[in-house]
């Protein structure tokens, strides 16, 4: 009785849990839980749909235009971005093939498509980019009219962000519409919207104008230039000989090349008996500062 009881007194050692198998619960099932729902990848039923970026010259005219303007303008006040896209893409056709249509309406398209350009999605800004593109070339100069002036400030600017990014295919798109900017319009004028940008904070928007600024005045002869003010334009230049890109120097460099030879090779110059770059010398330490005028003087070879 007495070992029994010692038995009894002893600790018993305590039974381990049962483990249980794990299953697995298939991922579709998972999502119809709402497991980790926050942070769930979307379906491939619900991805974004693939936009086509249609060249220009891939665009065909579109059937009946008259009575599909309005459905246009519909499509463009969509709050489906894929829809917006598609509707883009017919105002490029519009402008191409049927401008006379899309006039009325300019100044609100080039609102879309500023306000385009500011979405996060990239699809929807490279659409609005090419958009502008085919505008610039079918509209040139109406859009620097009064009626679409403050419109078209405001995409200039957008383009100008956008070729600045760091997404190179954005950017890319972004720099044509520039390029196709300057070729449709007068350069005069759009020299004048350009201006306001060469002493904007941001170093990479004054970049991009000053290529702009450089197309424009590779245009203009010597009388366009004095129109706008010589001693103003080689101010500008100067200016942006000194900035931070090097994209920024160098389109400096090409607008000041530009003017000296309008400048050198004018009648009145030429029958001079001092030499281009004396002339030159002249100009440039009659309206800058000593340092301005000897950088200018420098980029030209004597």
């Amino acid at each position: 009785m007495a070992l029994r009881s010692l038995d009894n007194a002893l600790p018993t050692t305590p039974e381990r849990p049962k483990k249980f198998a794990k299953v697995a619960t298939p991922l579709q099932k998972q999502y119809d839980l709402g497991i980790n729902d926050e942070n769930k990848a979307p379906l491939p039923e619900t991805a974004d749909p693939v936009i086509d970026y249609i060249l220009s010259e891939d665009l065909k005219a579109i059937p009946d235009p008259e009575t599909k303007i309005q459905s246009l303008m519909e499509g463009l006040d969509s709050k489906d971005w894929t829809k917006v896209c598609e509707a883009l893409n017919n105002a490029r056709r519009f402008a191409l093939y049927h401008s006379s249509l899309l006039l009325p309406v300019l100044d609100k398209l080039m609102l879309v498509l500023v306000k385009a350009m500011k979405n996060p999605r990239s699809a929807l800004c490279k659409t609005s980019i090419m958009a502008s593109f085919d505008i610039f070339h079918s509209f040139g100069d109406t859009l620097l009219e009064s009626s679409t002036s403050d419109a078209f400030e405001n995409l200039l600017l957008q383009l100008l962000l956008k070729a600045s990014q760091d997404k190179r295919f954005v950017c890319e798109e972004a720099d044509k519409a520039l390029k196709a900017m300057v070729e449709s319009m007068r350069p005069l004028p759009l020299l004048h919207k350009l201006q306001a940008y060469v002493s904007h904070s941001n170093h990479r928007i004054r970049a991009k104008a000053a290529v702009s600024i450089s197309h424009c005045v590779s245009k203009m002869g010597l009388e366009g230039m004095k129109e706008f003010g010589l001693v103003p334009l080689v101010q500008i230049a100067a200016d942006l000989l000194k900035d931070r890109l090097p994209e920024g120097r160098e389109a400096a460099r090409s607008t000041v090349i530009s003017v000296y030879k309008a400048y050198t090779e004018d009648d009145e110059q030429k029958n001079s008996e001092l030499s281009p770059a004396e002339l030159w010398q002249i100009f440039c330490q009659s309206n800058l500062v000593p340092i301005q005028a000897q950088s200018m003087v420098k980029i030209i070879p004597s």
